[in-house]
């Protein structure tokens, strides 16, 4: 889980792709894991002062089903309690939003869980994806270049070293070659 969004980025092999995945993978669920934690704490916090009873409820039934993506249904029923409830009131300030409710902590919470759960879907699509390849058995003389965006590999080209090598030589020697003029 790096912060760049947007990436290429060369694999030797195929075990060094899923290596990367399973490792991204890992991080993802140890981050969803932690904030899972945080986001019930501030549950159990909010149920012994028992604020907002009713809201309360409804997110302790939202983590508990921990949805793979919001539904439509379900992000407009959302906005609309939201614009019911005095404290759920989002302020825009330039390009962000500001709330200093307890609730829109649990709320910046659940929808970091979900949106990392999807993020970990994708790579574990990816990673079936990567398996499938592997089974073609295309050689150890490939180097995999993959485009990655927002953590997830979209495309790869595959290269064959040889190629890369006589690539290399090649420019080499061109870039030693050139004649200066007097």
């Amino acid at each position: 889980m790096g912060t760049i969004v947007t990436e290429i980025r060369s694999f030797y092999s195929i075990k060094e792709i899923n290596e990367s995945l399973e490792e991204d993978i890992e991080q993802y669920k140890a981050v969803a894991e932690e904030y899972s934690q945080w986001l019930g704490s501030l549950l159990r916090d909010s149920e012994d002062r028992q604020e907002d009873t009713e809201w309360t409820k409804r997110m302790a039934d939202l983590q508990k089903a921990k949805p793979k993506g919001k539904t439509q249904s379900r992000t407009k029923k959302s906005k609309s309690k939201k614009a019911q409830s005095p404290q759920g009131d989002w302020i825009q300030f330039k390009d962000i939003m500001l709330n200093a409710s307890e609730q829109s902590q649990a709320e910046i919470l659940f929808d970091a869980i979900e949106q990392i759960s999807r993020k970990v879907e994708q790579l574990e699509k990816a990673k079936q994806s990567i398996a499938e390849l592997e089974k073609s058995r295309l050689g150890k003389d490939i180097t995999y270049i993959a485009y990655i965006r927002d953590g997830v590999p979209e495309k790869i080209v595959l290269q064959h070293r040889k190629d890369q090598e006589f690539q290399k030589k090649f420019q080499y020697i061109a870039d030693f070659s050139l004649l200066k003029e007097t």
